[in-house]
């Protein structure tokens, strides 16, 4: 019997303790109102790259015609099948990478990223592909981790992604700049907002975050 074709990405443990830890983080870490505000006034047809277990799903707004969830873990995907069955948009679930997505060439009216871009294999070109995939002038959403803004924690950040960081956390690594990264691919920021998570208590290395919006440039 032939042996099945494993996933590009393959974190099978890491995959279940994320998806235990983002249900936690949806109420206690104030998540679930990250997510809304992401994704208010989005329409038409929506790519989502790394959708994890699905926890974006339930904060589409209605004027979403069609989500195209792409997720390169299995594990995960299961649980996003799962939780497209409970969305109130229709939710198309897809293997895939974000290196190379498996859709045609600007043919979706916005792209959302949320906590993704930590852990993609190659991050330009990661990026020129959302660039490819959406209609010109479409809007790209965005809320994620990254780079420190003070030396002393950037640099922790840096030791951490050159050594253990990735390995325990399933790829992810904390000093990327998600900003610098969406601008250098061809798109245009038009809002953003810095803020930390948790914003009281102990700083972790992937305290810094920033959600926005930026759009296609031609």
């Amino acid at each position: 019997m032939p042996r099945r074709p494993r996933d590009p990405v393959h974190h099978p443990l890491f995959a279940r303790f994320y998806a235990r830890a983002g249900a936690i983080a949806e109420t206690r870490a104030g998540f679930g109102a990250l997510r809304t505000e992401l994704l208010h006034g989005v329409s038409g047809r929506v790519i989502e790259i790394g959708a994890g277990n699905g926890l974006n799903f339930a904060h589409y707004p209605r004027a979403v015609s069609e989500v195209v969830a792409v997720e390169p873990e299995r594990t995960l995907r299961r649980r996003a099948a799962s939780a497209a069955l409970r969305a109130e948009v229709p939710v198309d679930i897809v293997p895939g990478a974000a290196e190379a997505l498996p859709v045609k060439s600007e043919a979706f009216d916005a792209a959302v990223v949320s906590l993704v871009l930590c852990t993609v294999r190659d991050l330009p070109r990661s990026l020129a592909e959302l660039h490819r995939v959406l209609r010109p002038d479409a809007e790209l959403r965005f809320f994620e981790h990254g780079l420190a803004p003070g030396p002393g924690m950037a640099a922790v950040q840096h030791a951490l992604d050159r050594t253990v960081w990735p390995r325990l956390f399933g790829g992810c690594h904390t000093a990327r700049d998600p900003l610098a990264s969406i601008e250098a691919a061809g798109f245009r920021i038009v809002s953003h907002r810095s803020f930390r998570v948790p914003e009281r208590g102990p700083v972790l290395p992937t305290s810094y975050c920033v959600m926005g919006a930026a759009r296609r440039m031609d």
